[in-house]
């Protein structure tokens, strides 16, 4: 399913004790979805059920911090990432995500859950930056190269602040 809907730059704010919460199979299908994560997507439950989560996918995310998030967790860790998600209704929300694989009695990954809560204002901001220039590199790199050219991009930043990804974001 294609998302084809237009953000509105109107913004939802989650609640202090609200979690997102959902479930994907390995190809990164909606399994399961809690009731928060029905209402600020705004889609319903059997909308949700079985579609690729990147029906959530705002434009102003690059590409290669989802790219970054699937290397990582599919690799059996867990990631945790700032992300603009888009509504059903072109309204967005900040999350502050942390996906792990779930693995069976062998070890084997069965699919990914994740758990999203309120992002701090002040990180939004720091995270909406680097996310813009990201973005702007990616759209200056072209669809082939975007994910490269961006993904060079993260890495001269952290590099420069001499921290891996996982540190950076957890002392934002």
């Amino acid at each position: 399913m294609k998302n084809k809907i237009s953000p509105t730059g109107v913004e939802k704010v989650m609640r202090e004790n609200d979690f997102i919460v959902s479930m994907t199979d390995l190809k990164g299908r909606i399994t399961y979805g809690n009731r928060i994560f029905i209402e600020f997507s705004g889609y319903s439950e059997e909308e949700l059920l079985g579609t690729q989560h990147n029906i959530i996918r705002h434009p102003d995310m690059p590409r290669a911090v989802f790219k970054l998030l699937w290397d990582v967790i599919s690799s059996g860790d867990e990631c945790s990432a700032y992300v603009k998600n888009l509504a059903k209704d072109g309204s967005f929300y900040w999350v502050f995500a942390n996906v792990t694989p779930m693995l069976d009695h062998q070890g084997n990954i069965t699919g990914y859950f994740s758990v999203r809560r309120k992002p701090d204002p002040a990180v939004v901001k720091t995270m909406g930056d680097v996310y813009r220039i990201m973005l702007e590199e990616e759209q200056r790199a072209g669809a082939k190269d975007a994910i490269a050219a961006s993904t060079k991009l993260l890495l001269d930043i952290l590099s420069q602040k001499g921290m891996s990804y996982d540190e950076f974001i957890h002392t934002l």
